[in-house]
């Protein structure tokens, strides 16, 4: 069994992967995760200057990780190289990035969104959406006469009428959910 431990840039990136759900994929593939999902608050702390990032990842390592995957956000970056470049690097560190952000992995959950709107809901190209989680609230609004006031709140919203990182990765077009599940996959793998 690998071990994997998980450093996100914000609150809701950490409620996904806290979330049952997931949990369940994690054993399904064979991976233990390591220590709690590490919400540091903003993508500036995900950079190796970062001395809190430093210290993260080597609690990580020392509590026992094969692997330290961190998820942040592209943020209408235009280059993935960019962004990973960015972010802290070491030869034991998956960087993996949502595009735009994981509210477009929301979008890309059709069927969630159809029980959350309570209304049939498809959205074509949820990574092209430069604002998702704008995008959400409006549409919210315009499907049941609700905003939404939270991104944690609707996280856990999202999560609780069946939100699945798998779903999101269904979706033809949301390659980045894919990519993120591939790797953890790659890393399993890898370990047998």
């Amino acid at each position: 069994m690998v071990k994997v431990g998980f450093i996100v840039e914000g609150a809701s990136e950490k409620i996904v992967l806290k979330a049952r759900e997931f949990q369940d994929y994690l054993r399904s593939k064979q991976i233990e995760q390591v220590g709690d999902v590490i919400d540091m608050d903003g993508k500036g702390n995900l950079k190796a200057s970062s001395q809190r990032m430093n210290t993260q990842v080597q609690l990580l390592r020392d509590a026992g990780a094969n692997w330290i995957m961190v998820l942040r956000d592209m943020d209408n970056v235009d280059s993935f190289s960019v962004v990973k470049r960015e972010v802290y690097q070491a030869p034991d560190t998956v960087v993996c990035v949502a595009v735009q952000a994981l509210e477009a992995w929301f979008l890309a959950d059709s069927q969630t969104l159809s029980t959350v709107f309570q209304t049939a809901f498809h959205h074509d190209l949820p990574e092209s959406v430069s604002a998702p989680f704008e995008l959400l609230v409006a549409l919210r609004k315009q499907y049941t006469g609700r905003g939404i006031g939270d991104k944690k709140v609707f996280a856990r919203t999202m999560l609780g009428c069946g939100f699945t990182i798998e779903n999101a990765a269904q979706h033809t077009n949301c390659p980045s959910a894919t990519y993120f599940l591939t790797k953890l996959q790659t890393l399993a793998s890898a370990n047998q």
